[in-house]
């Protein structure tokens, strides 16, 4: 995953692209790097997102299309082809440690779930569950950077920015690789 902040001038484009749990806003550079991905019914977590860890500003977002190449990542793997969006190149600020946790979540296989201590323990913070459950809620960058992918150390299901019903959704969406489940609503 490449990391770092944007050009001061750089102007981002936010796209909305259908998906079977809602409208996704799906924000990319001029490079075609992602910078965020959320749910339509975020976009003031996405913005605040954007400002905090890259230092965007109202100015430099612009309604517009998203590469053809990132938004047909997005539709295949909502088809089921899970590893569509492994390839796509994200782009983030944030911390260093924000950073290695965000890319640590992208070898997490599609189906597969892992817990805050247990993701602390592969990065060598065994005590860090924590800070690892913190930097996983302010990722910026939802399905691609799957943070999904965490569960609770019970094995249950724990928060999510785009709720709990969409993670329970694109997790079986995963165990089953079928691209017809139903909307959450």
């Amino acid at each position: 995953m490449r990391t770092g902040a944007p050009n001061e001038g750089s102007r981002l484009v936010v796209d909305r692209v259908p998906s079977p749990l809602g409208t996704l806003l799906l924000v990319c550079d001029g490079a075609g790097r992602v910078r965020a991905l959320d749910f339509g019914d975020h976009e003031s977590r996405m913005l605040r997102l954007l400002r905090r860890h890259q230092g965007a500003r109202g100015d430099t977002l612009a309604e517009g299309r998203a590469p053809r190449a990132v938004a047909d990542a997005l539709g295949a793997y909502f088809a089921g082809r899970l590893d569509a969006v492994d390839g796509l190149r994200v782009h983030t600020g944030g911390t260093d440690f924000q950073r290695r946790v965000w890319a640590a979540l992208r070898t997490i296989p599609p189906g597969a779930t892992t817990s805050y201590g247990r993701l602390a323990a592969a990065l060598g913070r065994p005590a860090a569950a924590r800070a690892v459950g913190l930097a996983n809620g302010a990722n910026p960058v939802g399905i691609v950077v799957p943070c999904h992918r965490v569960i609770g150390a019970n094995g249950a299901l724990t928060g999510y920015g785009g709720g709990i019903e969409r993670k329970r959704w694109l997790l079986e969406h995963e165990r089953t690789g079928n691209g017809a489940l139903l909307s959450a609503g």
